[in-house]
């Protein structure tokens, strides 16, 4: 019988957690990336390229983090990127110069690749096996307002207090909110011998190179996931970075597109609870399909009608891209089980983190080119995923 007060108390727990740990990472350079130039004379891209960097520290950081969640469960390792969250928070808060700046933001990777959804969803199924479905959906649900808690927070805090102290901010949050919700997770035990073999299961399944999949079909299904991934991963962060850009470019005013990108959020939780409801009964695999088509679809729409359609396209693209969050941790379970789901995920999302790592730089180089015209590109690489997704076959998990 399912324990529905423990998985209520399970996406409270991670669910602000995540909140946090996506506030005061992901969405920080926004708010702080120009004081924080300013500041150490450096332009805004030194910024930028730090957190790139802490992006890509994040990518080598997910299968170890997996592993590791996989025979300790995440309650270790969960309240261990607390802790590093907070060290590297202080440390950029502490930084002189370009160095200063790059070693915090190091350790904020070190934190990221171990403490952000990849590794809640791993302790999920850690705790709750094929059943972590509801959970994860749950946890995103939350940790889905992430951007509309930590922008405001940030602003507020460096206003008044600078961005050395906004840092200080989020690190005290860390260790007086973050850490204790983390070390309350349940602790999860399995046999030393078990652990072992699920990690060779997952090695086998996940790794390209592997000499023979334990399930046929697995070494396909992974590498079309793991393209799959880091095809939407680069689209999310590219948006992410440059949407109101692009809707100035499509014609929109700097008002118009400072509005637009605001729906983006209420958008992904309008479609996580979509899944939460509707989509939970039907195949992960029909439902990331139907996301997957958002962007492209949202392009060819705003394409056609300007800027009188472009809030269909941010719609689509805000809908598609909050399930597909979903589907990064519910169809590695469906399509491969449980076992070595932890050490699986920091391989399948390992490509991904290193697209997201290039994808600000790169899209905008794209629309420093081509202007709005940037969009095709994104259409093109999100009909690719969809291609992928139809051509990814039902594995059976043993």
């Amino acid at each position: 019988m399912k324990d529905k007060a423990g998985d209520a108390r399970l996406v409270a727990i991670l669910g602000t957690a995540q909140t946090l740990a996506w506030a005061s990472s992901y969405y920080l350079p926004a708010m702080l990336a120009g004081p924080m130039a300013a500041d150490l004379g450096v332009s805004p891209i030194v910024v930028f390229a730090a957190f790139s960097f802490a992006l890509l520290v994040s990518a080598f950081v997910g299968p170890l983090a997996g592993r590791l969640i996989d025979s300790a469960g995440g309650r270790p390792v969960l309240a261990g990127a607390s802790l590093a969250f907070a060290g590297g928070l202080v440390m950029l808060a502490l930084s002189q110069d370009t160095v200063g700046l790059f070693i915090g933001w190091a350790v904020i990777g070190l934190a990221m690749g171990s403490g952000l959804y990849e590794a809640a969803f791993s302790t999920l199924v850690r705790l709750r096996g094929s059943d972590a479905r509801a959970t994860i959906t749950g946890i995103t649900l939350i940790a889905g307002f992430a951007s509309t808690v930590g922008w405001p927070l940030s602003a507020v805090m460096e206003t008044h207090l600078g961005w050395r102290g906004a840092c200080v901010g989020w690190a005290l949050l860390h260790l007086i909110v973050g850490l204790p919700l983390n070390l309350s997770l349940p602790r999860a035990t399995r046999a030393p011998g078990a652990a072992r073999r699920a990690d060779r299961d997952a090695l086998a399944q996940s790794e390209p190179g592997a000499e023979s999949a334990p399930v046929p079909g697995a070494a396909l299904a992974a590498i079309l996931l793991a393209f799959v991934f880091a095809v939407t991963w680069f689209i999310s962060t590219a948006m992410a970075a440059h949407l109101p850009r692009l809707l100035q470019e499509a014609g929109a005013s700097l008002a118009m597109a400072v509005a637009l990108g605001a729906i983006v959020g209420p958008a992904q939780v309008a479609a996580r609870l979509l899944e939460f409801g509707f989509l939970r009964h039907v195949h992960p695999l029909l439902s990331a399909r139907l996301a997957a088509l958002g962007h492209p679809l949202g392009v060819v729409l705003l394409a056609a009608g300007g800027t009188a359609l472009a809030p269909a396209f941010v719609l689509l693209h805000g809908a598609g891209n909050g399930i597909l969050t979903i589907a990064k941790g519910t169809l590695p379970l469906v399509l491969f089980g449980p076992q070595g789901y932890g050490l699986r995920q920091g391989w399948l999302t390992l490509p991904a983190r290193l697209s997201q790592a290039i994808a600000p730089l790169a899209f905008g180089a794209a629309i420093d080119r081509w202007g709005g015209g940037a969009l095709w590109l994104s259409a093109v690489l999100g009909a690719a995923a969809l291609g992928a997704l139809l051509l990814m076959p039902r594995v059976s998990p043993r």
